[in-house]
């Protein structure tokens, strides 16, 4: 058979339910043998939706997800959905053509070096040359996209390869098992959980990522210490929990950062400090720190301590069974209590102040209904405010954060779960930097739900303006008029024209019927009042 063929039955062999992308001529011997194959083609009209509905398939589901271009600038284009998956650990394959072998080592048209281009944003990377090597290499990019810390690998497929043709077959699938830690560092951790008298929990994405949120439940409820999450870290423990504080950073005197001041133990778990850098929550560099990962710290001045390396389900089932005595949880509590402050925003007026938007989709969504995260000054507010009971259920980009992400990732999300309700949470900005994925998402019949916070600009950069140099510059633009661009799309489009019918229309547009945009004016002014505020916080004592 044809390598082309060859590699479509690996991606079967692998499970690959969806390849997203956009086919080109250095691909279409590829394309056509996807054309009779099991595995579904998401046709897209940008590659970098493509990368993002890959990254947050990989996401949700757990294995990776697998984004397609053709050479030259399809490549080019993947590239920022895939450095997203890089930082945000997300598992992912990304295979691009490429111009035949015979011309790689002179100028071409549309040849450039892409296998360096991807190098950096990338776990591995490599070009199909021998036509025997295919199975090898599709089976080592799924495992190391797959392995932690997961993340995006990359595939490159010359045209002439493509073509070849060969008697090999795909490498059977293996599973890996992280290692147990070793029990003397699980009986050290322990001895110093029941020394502090007041630890704090940071959990982050790596309890999803590994499995290990039941674990970490069975922990929490057994030694009562108050937990943290970083924003990708959303719902590991349910935000009613009493043990449950808040979620971290927002950085500037984060309000949680009361609770890391008088803490004498941080136990950091699954925690990626690309979302919450440990200056912002040890600036002196002496707290105590408990290290549970299934890969070792990363080296930091301010991030240095035991580290328990291995399993995280093993680790935390080990600790639930071996510290002494649970905390005394009323002072989470008092902490809980400071940081929740919805009380000091108010929800009356028109544009729509923020906390009622959020507090409306709160009301609305079911407790397994999925919410991805445009990047933006709504995305603050949605971390602080919409208070999950699951995980998996608000996907934010945290690490790169790139803009652009939520509808993409909104059409994956109800690819995966089409029985849930899916709602994509974007600013104008953001709308419009991945607006063509509306005629994607209507041709695949997906109802989801398109929030777009509308303040004419780019909120988050004024709010940073603002803090620090009390004014805005570059940061206004104009917009269309979303309801008749949404119904251009074949979207319902509906316009909240007062801040008593945002209730109504979410359940509206909740109801299915097809793909709804939602334009939500809203008065970003609060922004400065939630910095306000959090600065404001003193630590009970």
């Amino acid at each position: 058979m044809k390598v082309a063929e060859l590699f479509v039955r690996a991606l079967e062999a692998e499970g690959v339910e969806y390849v997203f992308g956009i086919p080109g001529e250095e691909n279409l011997e590829f394309m056509y043998s996807l054309s009779s194959s099991a595995v579904k083609f998401v046709l897209t009209r940008d590659e970098r939706g493509a990368a993002f509905m890959a990254n947050v398939y990989g996401r949700l589901s757990g294995r990776p997800g697998v984004c397609l271009s053709t050479l030259g600038p399809g490549a080019t284009n993947l590239i920022t959905g895939v450095a997203d998956a890089a930082l945000d650990f997300s598992p992912l394959v990304a295979v691009t053509a490429q111009v035949a072998l015979s011309k790689i080592h002179k100028e071409s048209h549309q040849y450039i070096d892409v296998l360096s281009l991807f190098r950096p944003v990338t776990k591995w990377n490599t070009r199909v040359v021998m036509p025997e090597t295919l199975p090898e290499i599709v089976r080592k990019a799924f495992r190391v996209a797959s392995t932690e810390k997961k993340g995006p690998v990359h595939i490159e497929l010359p045209e002439d390869t493509a073509m070849m043709h060969t008697d090999a077959g795909p490498v059977p699938l293996q599973d890996t098992v992280c290692p147990s830690p070793p029990e003397g560092l699980l009986e050290k951790a322990a001895r110093l959980i029941d020394e502090a008298e007041a630890p704090v929990i940071i959990a982050g994405n790596g309890v999803v990522r590994s499995g290990a949120v039941a674990a970490l439940r069975r922990f929490v409820k057994r030694s009562l210490i108050g937990v943290t999450t970083t924003f990708m870290g959303m719902g590991v423990i349910d935000s009613d929990d009493e043990c449950f504080i808040s979620t971290v950073g927002l950085q500037s005197r984060d309000y949680i950062s009361c609770g890391f001041e008088r803490s004498d133990l941080i136990i950091t778990i699954g925690y990626d400090p690309v979302e919450f850098h440990p200056e912002y929550w040890n600036p002196g560099g002496g707290k105590r720190i408990v290290h549970i990962n299934t890969t070792a710290a990363e080296v930091d001045s301010r991030y240095c301590g035991l580290e328990i390396v291995g399993d995280i389900v093993t680790s935390l089932d080990y600790l639930a069974g071996n510290i002494s005595a649970p905390k005394d949880p009323s002072y989470y509590r008092t902490l809980r209590e400071l940081v929740i402050c919805e009380e000091d925003f108010p929800e009356k007026g028109y544009p729509l102040k923020p906390i009622r938007v959020v507090k409306a989709l709160r009301s609305a969504l079911a407790g397994d209904d999925i919410v991805v995260s445009d990047v933006g000054a709504h995305k603050i507010w949605l971390a602080r405010f919409l208070r999950p009971s699951r995980e998996n259920t608000v996907i934010i980009s945290n690490g790169l954060a790139a803009m652009g992400i939520s509808v993409p990732g909104a059409i994956a999300a109800k690819l995966l779960h089409p029985g849930r309700n899916v709602v994509a949470v974007t600013g104008d900005g953001g709308l419009m930097m991945s607006i063509g994925e509306l005629e994607t998402a209507k041709r695949l019949g997906l109802d989801i739900v398109v929030l777009v916070f509308n303040d004419g600009g780019y909120g988050l950069i004024e709010w940073k303006e603002r803090i620090s140099y009390n004014r805005e510059f570059f940061t206004r633009f104009g917009s269309p008029d979303w309801v008749k661009l949404a119904e251009s799309f074949g979207f319902r489009g509906l316009r909240v024209d007062s801040d008593d019918r945002i209730d109504d229309i979410l359940g509206d547009a909740l109801s299915g019927g097809g793909p709804v945009l939602i334009d939500c004016p809203v008065d970003y002014t609060e922004n400065l009042r939630l910095t306000d505020i959090l600065g404001r916080l003193i630590c009970p004592m």
